[in-house]
């Protein structure tokens, strides 16, 4: 049955994750948040974003993350749409999300993986739909 879905290549969506001023007021540290960006000309439907982490700790165990998922009917066209809140504590392990979506009836898929220790202040870059610098995976 998978095999009869014709899987386009998907363009013009990102995951970025930035940091979170309002969260660093707040708790005394800096916050970071996860953010799905829609870069397209159209709107996307029924945007399904499954996150967790995976990889070793310091002694070398191995870790995952819960797996959390989050629904978002319509994502506008050139948009960009807050995810999750993401602890600093978990940029040591992959850090996944797994974008599907549907523009009319086609229907997209897409990994966006954050490697260990790739969500660094060396690695933030300008992000036009946020006004505000992040760690961009497109």
């Amino acid at each position: 049955m998978k095999a009869d879905i014709n899987f386009e290549p998907v363009e013009g969506v990102a995951v970025a994750i930035v940091p979170d001023d309002a969260a660093a007021v707040e708790v005394g540290k800096a916050g970071w948040l996860v953010y799905l960006l829609n870069h397209n000309r159209f709107p996307i439907q029924n945007v399904i974003v499954s996150s967790n982490g995976y990889g070793l700790d310091a002694e070398g165990h191995t870790v995952r993350t819960s797996t959390l998922r989050h629904h978002f009917p319509e994502v506008a066209a050139q948009s960009a749409v807050p995810v999750e809140p993401i602890d600093p504590a978990l940029f040591h392990l992959n850090n996944q999300y797994w974008v599907s979506y549907y523009r009319d009836t086609q229907i997209f898929d897409k990994k966006f993986i954050f490697v260990p220790d790739s969500i660094v202040a060396d690695n933030l870059i300008p992000i036009g739909l946020l006004g505000r610098e992040g760690v961009l995976h497109s």
